[in-house]
């Protein structure tokens, strides 16, 4: 038995040593699930037999320990997520004042049950109290709230350059690459854990157009990953860490809105595209724990698990439905406005302000502080200025936030809101993707709420001026017909969905924070609007849409049709490796000469007859261990005998079999059959393209080997269906028939949107720039090679 463990042992060690040269590139899922078969049986058959109470703990911790690291997992996410609240309230108010008997309570806590009209009290003090100008000097207020707020945005970005470059941005994009099979190292380290965290404090706090739900995402998967790789089960499998990192997910949009079945339908709708029930309920318990810790720790001293949380209980008129129709269309539009000239300042980033993060998050602070603060609308946090809109202004928990209910302010209000509207739109276009933590959830849903709580007050002015209108038949005189703080709800809703195209979690999502089935219907129609609007300028999300910008290899789950074999995308120059008669020198001149994550293993290069295929991760590894062990020189001849029993393959040397192996490596001879790959994935070059991009998605290969009556004819990639896709697309889009709009506003910087665009015109056109990406045999990444 001690032979067994020792030998279990180190194969997970030799599997984890050959992984370690693996960056930067796809995931084989067929070899991984292999692996982890072949791992568990050998834990199976090793303590089967064995009564001792080691063997019992072994097979019970192999049984358990997946739900131990998704209960720590989901403790920590919910601890992190309660943490990150606390601080970044308390920073979101020091741009305002301080409190006076106790410098770390924000204005919410200092002023608690003792709070006037606009929030404050005595005990609060406005930073132009403290240079002794007065409590109400509008100037220096303005001044300081300038300074705090680019202080956040610079100190951030300065931190996130130095430290941990991989924590800029929102995350979103790269973990469904991940989940999907891209490989990232130090994207979800500890360390981006760590600077994420303390960055997104400051960057919320800086008042920029910038959510910090987006980012939970990637914090709370940077948690489940640092955890998980404590466990060795998780550190060999890269199909168990994938569940890990959706249940990941899961509990990251669960604490950032408190809804934790909406966290699992996020995770299952956009994140992951295999979604098995071991996943879903590994993502549910992740959600729950994470969701329980929130609630427990209470940071804001409410019961909420956020501050937009409300409830509503007023009936929905049918008349209202037109003003739903409304917002829904106001929710396409708007996704497709962000999308479009947010990628255009993505490409300007990337080519001309990629040198200067910590100037740029600066700038755009200054700038959006400046002009944020004589808005009332854009001068608090995000969140907040959410729980405010959401509210009705009659009842329990009205909040006459700058006289938002007084009916003499209506239209200066409506007026507010159209500015903020417009404001935090352009603000969200141009900060988004900038070298900060930063997601565009809270600020999408912030636009549409500022939107929606317009539209209400108008519909509101309107029932009041005109009461005997037929169309407020049904509004009973005693009883307020219209409450606007629902139009926010419904506005935030659609402004969600356009931007990131998903509809059934916003509606979840959306019913968990307010707790009431009444709205569920009037935000399905909502959403159903959203969708259809936004689908027709196309119907990828912004997530989607920078996965394609940064060139990552990952196959979309839209249908296509092209009526090709896979002949016309396979690679026919290949560069394989013969079986016998290369030399230890020959090997490597191909793996310095090359950037090929594998090679295609042939009888000879006259018959090429196919015998299997290796990984460049694999050969790495040998060479360095021959080299090492084995005292192997450049003239070492190399071998690739294929196994002739009928035991089943495992992909990688069995330890068992040192002592046999050992005996065929000599100094002049090396033999890397056992670590070929003898029975890699096959198929007929006259298979239809359809089906082998079927096998890519569904089975997940690194690569498809074409082979004809035993010869190897080619091969293809994800990349290599890529490029042809992004080929045929832009040959046909110049036939495609489109009509724009003459929009002379924006002439000088871009196109404007069009009217009705081809989905394959779109694709070509953020693809085709990113085309010397694919053109390499390594995939790349956008922060590859930076300090």
């Amino acid at each position: 038995m001690t032979h067994d463990r020792n030998s279990s042992t180190r194969l997970e060690e030799e599997i984890e040593e050959i992984k370690r040269y693996d960056d930067f590139s796809t995931t084989d899922w067929v070899k991984d699930a292999i692996l982890e078969r072949y791992r568990h049986s050998s834990i199976q058959n090793k303590n089967v037999n064995d009564k001792s109470w080691y063997a019992w703990w072994q097979l019970t911790f192999e049984a358990t320990q997946s739900w131990i690291v998704v209960l720590l997992v989901g403790a920590a996410i919910g601890f992190n997520s309660a943490l990150i609240a606390i601080v970044t309230d308390w920073l979101s108010d020091i741009k305002l004042g301080y409190c006076d008997h106790a410098w770390w309570l924000n204005q919410k806590f200092c002023c608690w049950e003792i709070e006037d009209d606009t929030g404050g009290c005595d005990e609060w003090n406005s930073w132009s109290e403290m240079v002794y100008s007065g409590p109400d000097v509008y100037m220096i207020k303005w001044i300081f709230y300038v300074l705090w707020a680019t202080l956040f945005a610079t100190t951030c970005a300065y931190l996130v350059k130095t430290f941990a470059p991989y924590a800029a941005g929102s995350g979103i994009s790269e973990i469904k690459c991940i989940i999907a099979g891209f490989v990232m190292r130090g994207f979800l380290g500890g360390m981006t854990l760590v600077m994420k965290s303390i960055g997104l404090t400051m960057a919320v706090a800086s008042n920029l157009s910038i959510g910090k739900e987006g980012p939970s995402v990637h914090m709370a998967c940077c948690v489940g990953n640092v955890i998980s790789r404590c466990f060795r089960k998780f550190k060999s499998s890269k199909a168990e860490m994938r569940e890990i990192l959706t249940a990941s997910s899961a509990a990251g949009v669960a604490v950032a809105f408190g809804s934790p079945i909406g966290g699992v339908l996020f995770a299952l709708e956009e994140m992951s595209t295999k979604f098995p029930n071991r996943t879903m309920w590994k993502s549910f318990f992740c959600a729950m724990i994470a969701t329980i810790v929130l609630q427990a720790m209470n940071p804001f001293r409410t019961g909420k698990l956020v501050m937009f949380q409300v409830s509503y209980d007023r009936e929905w008129h049918f008349f209202e439905y037109s003003f739903v129709v409304v917002i829904g269309i106001f929710g396409g539009l708007y996704g497709a406005l962000v999308i479009k000239y947010n990628l255009i300042v993505a490409q300007f980033r990337k080519s001309t302000l990629k040198d200067y993060p910590i100037m740029e998050a600066g700038v755009l602070a200054f700038i959006t502080a400046v002009i944020a603060y004589p808005n009332v609308f854009l001068r608090i946090d995000m969140t907040e200025i959410m729980g405010i809109l959401f509210r009705e202004c009659e009842g329990a928990g009205t909040e006459n936030y700058h006289g938002l209910c007084n009916k003499d302010e209506m239209g200066r209000m409506a007026f507010s809101l159209f500015v903020a509207t417009l404001l935090r739109c352009a603000g969200t276009i141009v900060t988004y993707g900038a070298k900060i933590p930063c997601g565009i959830f809270v600020p999408s849903m912030a636009i549409g709420a500022t939107f929606g709580r317009m539209l209400g007050l108008l519909a509101k002015a309107w029932q009041e001026a005109s009461p005997g209108n037929i169309l407020f038949a049904s509004c009973h005189p005693d009883i307020p017909c219209i409450t606007p703080g629902t139009y926010a709800f419904l506005g935030a809703a659609a402004a969600l969905c356009g931007v990131m195209r998903i509809t059934v979690s916003v509606v979840v999502i959306m019913f968990e924070l307010t707790g009431q089935i009444t709205y569920i219907l009037p935000t399905m129609i909502t959403l159903m609007i959203t969708r259809a609007v936004g689908d027709w300028f196309g119907s990828d999300g912004i997530a989607d849409r920078y996965i394609r910008l940064n060139g990552y290899p990952i196959l979309n789950n839209n249908e296509q049709v092209f009526g090709v074999p896979v002949s016309h995308v396979m690679r026919n120059n290949m560069t394989v490796l013969t079986a016998a008669g290369m030399k230890l020198l020959d090997i490597e001149k191909i793996l310095e000469t090359t950037n090929y994550q594998g090679f295609p293993v042939v009888e000879s290069s006259k018959s090429m007859i196919l015998i299997g295929y290796i990984g460049r991760p694999e050969l790495r590894y040998l060479i360095e261990k021959a080299r090492i062990s084995n005292k192997a020189h450049d003239n070492t001849i190399c071998r690739f005998s294929p196994d002739i029993s009928d035991e089943l393959e495992i992909i990688t040397a069995s330890t068992d079999n040192d002592d046999v192996n050992s005996s065929r490596e000599t100094t002049d001879s090396l033999d890397f059959g056992p670590y070929m790959d003898q029975t890699p994935i096959t198929v007929h070059p006259k298979l239809y393209l359809e089906t082998v991009m079927d096998m890519f998605k569904q089975l997940g290969p690194r690569v498809v080997l074409l082979e004809e009556r035993g010869r190897l004819a080619g091969l293809v990639t994800v990349k290599d269906v890529l490029k042809y896709t992004a080929h045929i697309e832009h040959v046909e889009s110049p036939s495609k028939p489109r009509r724009e709009y003459n929009c002379n506003l924006f002439h000088k910087f871009s196109s404007c949107i069009p009217f009705r665009r081809n989905s394959t015109h779109r694709y070509t056109t953020y693809f085709s720039d990113n085309a010397s990406l694919y053109s390499n045999n390594e995939e790349q990444h956008e922060l590859t090679g930076r300090n």
